[in-house]
């Protein structure tokens, strides 16, 4: 007997003896496709993967000037149903932590550096993974499975898990991720601020230019009339001039009093002087008033133009200081603040990964997957034995 015939033989001998043996060959494929990967993840989460270690915060972001029981039944059912006091301000957070520019904060921070805390793992676990360079994109790919931000439905708290292979290096990820959340809060405050206050002091500073205008055009227009004020000043020429017609009057009736009982009175040349010259300082006032050119009455409606426009200016930089004063008092009643409800733990033991879980999993997935391949290659047989 050659050792070719001597071989198989012996192996079915081997066979023959050792049942567990038997079984395996008879069943070669569902060893390679389902023992062989259970095995494999056993061995790998028995002996090589790396503990993962998750660090927890929760907060809430709040404004000091939510309405509460001074509203009414239907508002309060409104604000139940609609978008709460800063939410959206939740969700902008979030998105931040979820985004590259934390990452790039937190690896600027020489104390945290993730890159480099998640470069000690088990060689599948840690950063650069075996599909990856140590680009940033791809750090950033494995920051989305290190970082998760997102909001309870349920509670309405912000919630932030950061992984690592120490306590340490965890508990920092999320105590940096919470701090860079909360200064972007205050920059989210400020700049809400400084956008109001900004176009309510651009409105003061429009009404003062035109305020000061209107006083310039005033003064100016005073200057170059000789007058104050144009009516005050003709109501006091109308009067002299009123005052002048009464004594004119009684000395016209003293004049005729003086012709009828005395004609040949020598004072009635004088009387009639002081009446013509009286007469003259009358038609004098009056041109002041109503003249032609230089008249008073010429003047009033540039000098009320003026006026106007100097007390519509005057108001409108009231109108405009009061709402830059309302203005700053609404950015102060309307900054949001984040409220830390569950502080960064300090995780005392791991929480990741779940061995015994993860290869019951994959038992089960190379189980399902064996049995549908073999479903169908029993499926093709049959046809091609038909056939």
């Amino acid at each position: 007997m050659n050792v070719e015939t001597s071989f198989p033989i012996e192996t079915e001998l081997k066979v023959r003896q050792s049942p567990f043996l038997g079984w395996l060959v008879k069943r070669r494929w569902f060893a390679v496709f389902v023992i062989l990967p259970t095995a494999l993840a056993a061995t790998y989460y028995g002996f090589f993967a790396s503990n993962i270690y998750v660090s927890e915060s929760r907060f809430v972001i709040k404004s000091p000037d939510q309405k509460r029981s001074s509203m009414s039944s239907l508002a309060n059912l409104i604000q139940t149903t609609g978008l709460s006091g800063g939410q959206e301000q939740t969700s902008e957070v979030l998105a931040y932590v979820r985004s590259r520019d934390a990452l790039k904060a937190l690896e600027t921070d020489r104390a945290v550096r993730p890159g480099v805390a998640w470069s000690h793992g088990d060689f599948l676990a840690r950063f650069p993974t075996l599909l990856s360079d140590g680009s940033f994109e791809g750090l950033y790919k494995y920051y989305d499975k290190m970082v998760s931000a997102r909001l309870d439905s349920e509670t309405g708290m912000a919630i932030i898990s950061a992984k690592a292979f120490t306590a340490e290096d965890a508990y920092e990820i999320n105590l940096r991720l919470l701090e860079l959340s909360e200064a972007l809060i205050n920059r989210l405050n400020a700049r809400a601020q400084t956008k109001g206050i900004a176009e309510a002091q651009k409105q003061v500073d429009l009404a003062t230019d035109r305020a000061k205008a209107a006083r310039i055009a005033m003064a100016q227009f005073r200057n170059s009339q000789a007058l104050i004020d144009p009516e005050k000043q003709a109501v006091g020429v109308i009067e002299i001039s009123n005052s002048m017609i009464a004594e004119r009057a009684a000395l016209q009736a003293q004049l005729d009093l003086m012709q009828r009982l005395t004609p040949r009175n020598p004072s009635i040349p004088a009387l009639r002087n002081r009446i013509n010259a009286m007469s003259a300082q009358i038609a004098g006032q009056d041109s002041r008033v109503v003249g032609p050119g230089n008249g008073i009455a010429s003047k009033v409606g540039g000098y009320e133009n003026l006026y106007v426009e100097q007390e519509f200016a005057t108001q409108n930089l009231n109108v405009a200081n009061a709402a830059l004063v309302q203005t700053r008092a609404e950015a102060q009643k309307q900054q949001f603040y984040l409220e830390r409800v569950v502080d960064p733990n300090l995780p005392d033991a791991p929480m990741l990964p779940k061995s015994l879980i993860n290869v019951l999993v994959v038992f089960a997935a190379a189980t399902c997957l064996y049995f549908i391949a073999w479903m169908f290659v029993i499926g093709v047989l049959e046809h091609a034995s038909e056939d």
